[in-house]
């Protein structure tokens, strides 16, 4: 029977491997085999420890520790059954350009998808609507698929999730993907099937495309509500927000109000004049101002409490999504966050959980053989440096994570330095020194900062849509991978006779058993099926005459020479070839 080893849902490489009594080494290597390049100390998540596992044969299954929140025990947290009745907290998921953030334009009547760069949602946004005097609250999730941390992360938020179609599309990739999530966190789904005002569309391709994920529709043997809507025209968004209340009706989904506020925090990034500024969800209880907000290893006595849109709120109850201001440090994505009776006990949490951080991912010692078969694999490896900054952290986890998987047993990405906001001085030296680049994600680049790049000669690349960031290191990763050297056979002699051997020169005679000779050529002597020795193939004669060329079936006079003086008989073979190097791409 396998042994069972709890660990953390993030865990480093070397808390795991001392774990799994394995050497860090043995860890390391298989994480790289799997493209993912993991130092001692860093953290890797559950899904990526199984794979581990698995791939070492390991006679080991893991479990989570049961002291850490997983979506199960998150979502009975939500499910209270007495206190006040909350709004539904909705995410809308699915493949990009599928018309999620259109059709959330039309719910909210704003115009965001035309600001978003490239046409897709970069950041998680949360807001409120009011629909029949009733509120929804909206998280919209990004589509492209450098964002799968940020979707999953949606939709262990919500107590439902709208799942957007397009009619003249049908199922793609990333409405696989978000099926699954919502799956995985236990949460109800509703399809709506957008863009149907388009002509030639066909509503039932969808569903049968649904039903083959095993997602059956109403009226085709299952539970699943569809709405066909038009986020242009605006049809059918009545008739979704109305199917939205009515399963959160039948959910009852209650919250208690009158206990300390908790939730968890959706974003985080640095604002000048503000410092650290925290989007979160309010789960349970009243948040107010000036109440102690603890997360992870920082708090915060909240300064300014706002709505999404930027409106003063004195409290935000159960199912708000609020900015709060007042942090210490700044908050981690996806932090769980609650409120403390003063400053006293928020200061005390917050170190005692750095401290266990750090104690949890305390060094691990290598031994010399270790240390020695990284050092020989790591000389194999070409590693691209960058430093990466981002407006959000739930976008700087999402390129990180991106571009980490970029990395094979050739070539790697290596991320020096990380942070939020517009790119620094500090950057810039850091880059300057590790000879890295830097890749700004939605962020700016002040023009001091700018001179200060020039001067030392730090390459700053700044992009607003993360597939263009991307495809940019990838690029970049393909100029450091070695060129393909590719082999071209022309044609064979076989030799009939040899007229004169010296000491770095043969003359010799045959016919051409295959394909076109050409001088000057590379060669290789084969003599019973195998290569002897190369040469250079320098001068070819039909008759007496010289020639550039001869074909399969003439016969000819060649003209080697050799490195080293060759024995060549009658019989061998003279293969003709050139070579071709290629530039490689990831």
């Amino acid at each position: 029977m396998a042994q069972t080893i709890e660990v953390e849902d993030q865990t480093t490489v070397g808390a795991l491997a001392e774990r799994l009594s394995l050497p860090v080494s043995k860890l390391i290597a298989e994480l790289m085999k799997n493209g993912v390049m993991a130092t001692v100390n860093e953290r890797i998540d559950f899904d990526t420890a199984q794979i581990i596992v698995s791939e070492l044969g390991l006679d080991v299954e893991l479990a989570k520790t049961t002291n850490q929140p997983d979506i199960a025990t998150r979502a009975s947290r939500k499910t209270h059954s007495s206190g006040e009745t909350r709004p539904p907290v909705v995410a809308v998921m699915g493949h990009v350009d599928h018309g999620k953030t259109s059709l959330l334009d039309a719910i909210r009547e704003s115009e965001v998808a035309k600001a978003e760069a490239g046409g897709i949602t970069q950041h998680i946004a949360a807001y409120q609507i009011e629909h029949g005097k009733r509120t929804i609250t909206f998280l919209d999730t990004p589509g492209h698929e450098a964002f799968a941390a940020l979707r999953e992360h949606g939709a262990q938020l919500t107590d439902l999730v709208i799942i957007v179609v397009a009619a003249d599309d049908g199922v793609k990739p990333q409405t696989i993907e978000a099926i699954r999530f919502a799956r995985k966190a236990g949460v109800k789904i509703i399809v709506a099937i957008n863009k149907t005002d388009k002509e030639g569309t066909d509503v039932n391709r969808v569903k049968q495309q649904l039903a083959e994920q095993d997602l059956l529709v109403e009226g085709w043997g299952g539970d699943t509500i569809v709405a066909e809507v038009s986020a242009k025209t605006k049809q059918g968004i009545d008739n979704l927000l109305d199917m939205v209340l009515l399963v959160s009706d039948v959910e009852e989904l209650k919250a208690p109000t009158d206990v300390p506020a908790a939730g968890l925090i959706i974003e985080a990034h640095m604002e000048r004049g503000r410092g650290p500024v925290a989007v979160a969800l309010v789960e349970a209880g009243t948040l107010k101002n000036g109440d102690y907000v603890i997360t992870g290893g920082t708090y915060a006595k909240v300064r300014n409490l706002e709505s999404t849109t930027g409106q003063p709120l004195q409290i935000a109850t159960p199912s708000m999504p609020v900015v709060i201001t007042g942090f210490k440090e700044l908050p981690s994505f996806g932090d769980e966050f609650k409120t403390v009776k003063d400053e006293k006990m928020a200061r005390h949490e917050a170190t005692t959980f750095r401290t266990q951080n750090h104690n949890s991912s305390n060094r691990v010692d290598l031994s010399s053989n270790d240390l020695l078969s990284i050092i020989n694999r790591s000389n194999t490896l070409s590693e691209l440096n960058i430093v990466v900054r981002a407006d959000v952290q739930g976008s700087l986890t999402s390129v990180i994570d991106s571009l980490r998987t970029l990395s094979n047993e050739e070539v790697a990405v290596k991320i020096v330095g990380s942070g939020i906001g517009g790119v620094s001085e500090n950057d810039i030296h850091l880059a300057h020194t590790s000879h890295a680049l830097i890749y700004g994600f939605n962020v700016a680049l002040p023009t001091n900062i700018k001179q200060l790049a020039n001067r030392d000669k730090v390459s700053v690349r700044l992009f607003k849509v993360i597939y263009e960031l991307i495809d940019d290191v990838k690029t970049e990763l393909s100029n450091l991978l070695a060129p393909q050297v590719v082999e071209h056979e022309l044609g064979r002699l076989t030799v009939k006779g040899v007229f004169k051997i010296m000491k770095t020169s043969v003359i010799c005679g045959g016919e051409v058993a295959k394909g076109k000779l050409t001088v000057p050529a590379r060669v290789r002597i084969i003599r019973g099926g195998k290569t002897i020795t190369e040469a250079e193939a320098t001068n070819l004669k039909r008759g007496p005459q010289d020639t550039k060329e001869v074909v399969e079936g003439e016969m000819c006079g060649l003209s080697l020479k050799t490195t080293a003086k060759l024995d060549l008989q009658e019989g061998d073979q003279v293969e003709f070839y050139t070579t071709e190097t290629v530039t490689r791409t990831l």
